[in-house]
């Protein structure tokens, strides 16, 4: 039998009880000690909001820091693990079930940063996302995106078969090209200042790491 891509192990580790860190936030496969501190600054302080928090490793790791966290996932036992993971690390996460792209319940520009660590794997309208994000954020604040690389995706789909939408439910991915994810985030009012590609050990790069600051309100 092959073995998963890297990024599945990673996207699918809340189910299958694979550990992550939670003292600081894991932005993927091939992450480097730093990249989060580089990417999303000094959160003490900061309202974020985690966006497809899983089981809750980047929204425990963020209230460590001294972050105001709302994490958000439409998994209702995902949340209920996050919710777990919190109360045994002593830190308040703010809780809620919804669709990435359903964030009408939130005020606008009242986030300082959002984050998303692979939940979007299985968003085919990711504008409508980046959109609802948008308004939420504060003017020139940044989002920091990560999704399984485009080009590990394309290999699997090569080596198995299949179209460019894999799975169903939660295993569902969505082969997003670079290009596309950098148009769409331009798109939708974003200046984009970074965009990395850690390898994680594959022979492929197996994450897509992009940071997008707000333009405008």
């Amino acid at each position: 039998m092959n073995a998963k891509p890297t990024w599945t192990r990673y996207t699918t580790c809340g189910r299958t009880g694979r550990s992550r860190p939670t003292d600081h936030v894991e932005l993927g496969p091939g992450d480097v000690a730093g990249l989060d501190r580089r990417l999303l600054g000094d959160v003490n302080g900061l309202r974020v909001l985690d966006l497809g928090t899983g089981v809750g490793h980047s929204a425990v790791a963020l209230a460590r820091a001294g972050a105001r966290v709302v994490a958000i996932d439409p998994d209702q036992k995902q949340l209920s693990a996050a919710r777990e993971a919190a109360e045994s690390a002593e830190v308040h996460v703010e809780l809620h079930q919804a669709d990435y792209a359903e964030l009408a319940f939130l005020h606008a520009e009242v986030f300082d940063v959002v984050l998303s660590v692979h939940a979007l794997a299985g968003v085919e309208d990711l504008g409508r996302v980046f959109r609802q994000v948008h308004r939420v954020l504060k003017p020139d604040r940044p989002l920091v995106l990560t999704l399984p690389h485009p080009a590990v995706l394309a290999a699997t789909r090569e080596q198995f078969g299949g179209s460019r939408v894999r799975g169903s439910g939660a295993s569902r991915t969505v082969e997003h090209t670079m290009t596309e994810v950098f148009t769409l985030l331009t798109r939708s009012n974003y200046r984009v200042d970074t965009m990395l590609e850690p390898d994680g050990g594959e022979l492929h790069p197996a994450s897509l790491i992009m940071r997008g600051r707000k333009v405008g309100n």
